[in-house]
């Protein structure tokens, strides 16, 4: 179902600075932006506050800072790791990427033993240049989309019991924050994977054998987060015509007792994974504007999908997690003896 404009171009406008960037900054942005204009009309309308829709798209970049500013960071909270998956390691150390363990820390142990058992498969590491001791692994970023998922909705599980069992006016309003947070946050490694580059240990120039001859210019990849998106003057209202509504991801209970979302998540991974080349032969063919090049239709439309592709994904992930949020039982029984208690407070007479 396409959106219909004149509902939502007041709104994006409210989100929208005059010309955004990239996924280096303004670009996050964006994904998160085209992510709240693509949500039914029927979802939470607290997010579309101006000031929870502006806290939604700000909290975008925060990975960024964390990882940033603090480098030990860089393997927790906000994990450098997080922000990719490089996914031709792991066949080289045995594993198959639509098989893996949908558990962050059974996956650890498994690549772990595969990188044992492959070593020679994969490049050797450089102490010099891993002293944050981050260059073991391909990427965590299915996990950490799957991890915020849950925690998105938890947030929605206990908004719920607040609104229905008897929450403070306090409580109702900390609760939409949380879901806020989630949101924001959680739309950065969304946003992150709809980038072909974070997705390939190609993702600072062509590594390894290059039978095709595609470039090995270590700047190709911060020119796709930034300088493109500079060039070309990418403006949300632009793609608004080609947004679709978010409709629920359906996450059937899977027999190898995996998570049905992280399934979801790794499959748009690997999707993305397999626009790596068409990039670099857009890059090839001089399509992406860097230096003197101009900004092809080309590779406009190839950069404006990724960015549509990242939006749509964010909003249906956001959808999904609202509409299958489970029933926070512990929640609705304190709230429920609280509730109890009052009310029998309420019937002693007053001395």
């Amino acid at each position: 179902m396409r959106l219909r404009i004149s509902f939502f171009v007041p709104f994006c406008l409210v989100l929208v600075s005059p010309a955004v960037r990239a996924w280096d900054h303004d670009m996050h942005r964006l994904v998160n932006q085209i992510a709240l204009a693509s949500l039914p009309k029927d979802f939470p309308d607290f997010v579309r506050v101006p000031a929870n829709a502006e806290r939604i798209t700000f909290l975008a970049n925060v990975p960024d800072r964390w990882r940033n500013v603090d480098p030990y960071l860089r393997q927790s909270g906000g994990s450098w790791t997080d922000h990719f998956l490089d996914l031709e390691q792991l066949p080289e150390v045995g594993l198959d990427p639509r098989t893996v363990p949908s558990l962050r820390y059974d996956f650890v142990v498994a690549f772990a033993a595969g990188r044992a058992a492959h070593a020679a498969n994969l490049p050797a590491i450089d102490p010099a240049k891993n002293t944050d001791h981050t260059r073991e692994w391909p990427g965590l970023a299915p996990w950490a989309m799957a991890e915020y998922f849950h925690k998105l909705r938890s947030a929605f599980a206990y908004l719920r019991s607040f609104e229905e069992v008897g929450g403070t006016a306090e409580e109702l309003a900390n609760a939409r924050a949380d879901v806020v947070t989630m949101m924001g946050i959680m739309g950065h490694y969304v946003g992150d994977c709809a980038q072909p580059l974070h997705t390939t240990v190609h993702h600072n120039g062509w590594v390894g054998p290059n039978p095709n001859g595609y470039t090995i210019w270590p700047g190709l990849h911060s020119w796709i987060d930034g300088g493109f998106g500079a060039k070309a003057r990418i403006k949300l209202p632009d793609l608004l015509p080609r947004l679709a509504t978010a409709e629920p991801f359906v996450l059937a209970p899977r027999t190898d007792g995996r998570d049905p979302f992280f399934v979801t998540a790794m499959d748009y991974i690997i999707a993305q994974h397999e626009l790596v080349e068409p990039l670099y032969r857009l890059e090839k063919a001089g399509q992406l504007g860097h230096g003197e090049q101009p900004i092809t239709p080309e590779g406009r439309a190839f950069i404006e999908g990724q960015l549509l592709k990242g939006g749509q994904m964010l909003g249906r992930v956001w959808l999904t997690a609202w509409k299958s949020a489970p029933v926070d039982t512990y929640l609705r029984t304190m709230l429920a003896k609280r509730q109890g208690a009052a009310t029998e407070q309420g019937k002693k007479p007053v001395p």
